[in-house]
């Protein structure tokens, strides 16, 4: 390899490490919900849905533990999730009660909030135990621990329901 590919290589895994370590954007599906096709059946306008799908950002997995005897337990990790639930907007028309009335708007809204979750996961203690003198450096034979680790989900949710004209 001549000087030229050494360099071209150094920049490629320069970009390459740059890209793994860039934090990740979350970035949001918006999704519009389609009721426009009850207009015919409502004495009213058709109400509107707009929110988003999040989406989820995996991160390091946590619980491996290591058992009291010499060997560790063996795990199934719980793994943390992070997302941000996207804006919310639900609104409808208020049918027209007395005649050249405008009654607005009902709305009901949730803004951007932080959520964290974590999966469950799984403990099952090793059956062999730490050898003993007594006999004679073996590892003795128990019957193996079965944990299971809950699930979390954490973050706070702000709907506010108002009227708008």
């Amino acid at each position: 390899m001549n000087l030229r590919s050494h360099a071209g290589l150094g920049l490629l895994a320069a970009a390459l490490a740059s890209a793994a370590l860039a934090p990740v954007a979350s970035a949001d599906a918006p999704v519009v919900v389609p009721l426009q096709g009850l207009e015919p059946v409502l004495p009213m306008d058709a109400p509107s849905i707009e929110t988003g799908v999040p989406t989820p950002i995996p991160g390091a997995p946590t619980g491996f533990h290591e058992g009291v005897g010499a060997l560790p337990d063996l795990t199934l990790p719980r793994i943390p999730l992070d997302s941000t639930l996207s804006e919310t907007d639900i609104a409808a028309p208020l049918p027209e009660l007395l005649k050249g009335s405008e009654p607005g708007t009902a709305e009901v809204t949730s803004p951007r909030s932080e959520m964290k979750a974590v999966t469950p996961g799984a403990t099952v203690g090793n059956a062999l135990h730490t050898p003993q003198a007594d006999t004679f450096g073996l590892p003795g034979l128990g019957v193996p621990e079965v944990g299971v680790l809950t699930p979390a989900l954490n973050g706070a949710l702000d709907p506010q329901l108002g009227l708008a004209p």
